[in-house]
């Protein structure tokens, strides 16, 4: 792992890591929803990685990760259905279809003979392994990023409406919820966070939250052949207060299964401990094509 680019990527400014900026240097590309369209962006070359974002979200969930991976991979974050610029999915909606949807697009961008690492965080840790029971001949490896839906209570989050907000009532609202959900140290809520979480809020349609005390992706765990890691904050929000239960219930369906734990972050740690992150995801990866 190059050291130089993981100082670089810890220090760089918002400015850096804009999203118009990453958007700029990034390859389109529209799939079938339903009779709607999914959109994902590629960056980089090399063996695929497929970034799939939380609930609520959109690519920008991975937006202090993609200039690094993308050095020495091709990197296909994927805005799920409903979330993001893509279309809502058909009905009945639900991870196992929404799965096949994003099954359908990697058969469709993925390079002939190529499968994927593919990473989920969040709702789309879920999403992730019902994509990967959809299209297992795509899958070469599945990281799970916060991962809940494993039958474990989830813990009480309180979160602040902000559709009815404008301007600075808003502004402080996305930063109550940041602490309260997504980020374990205050001082990480900086203006690309708050940019973030705004730019996405107002793009989300689909509803996640149904979802996330189920044990639907235990579920599919159970199908699921391909190596398998998982990666939690350790002051993970929803796992608390109990992330060593999430981890055995992972371990029950997958008693294979790799676990980081990265000290100190909360739920969205790809943002909140880029380098950290980025070493775990080193470790889970197949040895012959880690970032």
């Amino acid at each position: 792992m190059a050291e130089q680019a993981l100082q670089r990527q810890e220090q760089a400014s918002g400015a850096e890591l804009s999203c118009d900026a990453l958007l700029d240097l990034a390859q389109h590309v529209e799939t079938r929803c339903g009779d709607g369209k999914m959109v994902w962006r590629v960056w980089g070359r090399g063996h695929p990685l497929v970034l799939l974002h939380g609930g609520s979200g959109s690519w920008r969930h991975w937006s202090r990760n993609i200039e690094f991976l993308a050095q020495n991979r091709m990197v296909v974050c994927a805005d799920l259905p409903g979330l993001g610029d893509s279309d809502m999915p058909p009905e009945p909606c639900g991870p196992e279809s929404v799965g096949g949807i994003v099954g359908h697009g990697l058969r469709c961008i993925l390079p002939k003979g190529l499968a994927c690492d593919l990473v989920g965080f969040s709702f789309g840790a879920l999403i992730a392994g019902h994509t990967a029971v959809a299209a297992p001949e795509c899958i070469r490896s599945l990281i799970l990023v916060g991962a809940g839906a494993l039958g474990v209570p989830r813990g009480p989050i309180r979160l602040e409406r902000v559709r009815n907000k404008i301007g600075e009532e808003r502004r402080v609202a996305h930063r109550t919820n940041l602490e309260r959900l997504m980020l374990a140290d205050p001082g990480q809520i900086d203006d690309l966070a708050l940019e973030i979480q705004d730019q996405n809020t107002r793009r989300a349609r689909l509803s996640s939250l149904p979802f996330a005390t189920t044990a639907s992706l235990a579920g599919a765990l159970e199908q699921v052949r391909a190596p398998l890691g998982a990666i939690w904050g350790e002051k993970d929000a929803p796992a608390a207060p109990d992330l060593p239960g999430r981890i055995a219930a992972l371990r029950r369906v997958r008693p294979d299964a790799a676990v980081r734990v990265i000290p100190g972050a909360g739920h969205w740690v790809a943002y909140e401990a880029p380098q950290a992150f980025h070493t775990a995801l080193n470790d889970l990866m197949p040895c012959s094509d880690r970032p």
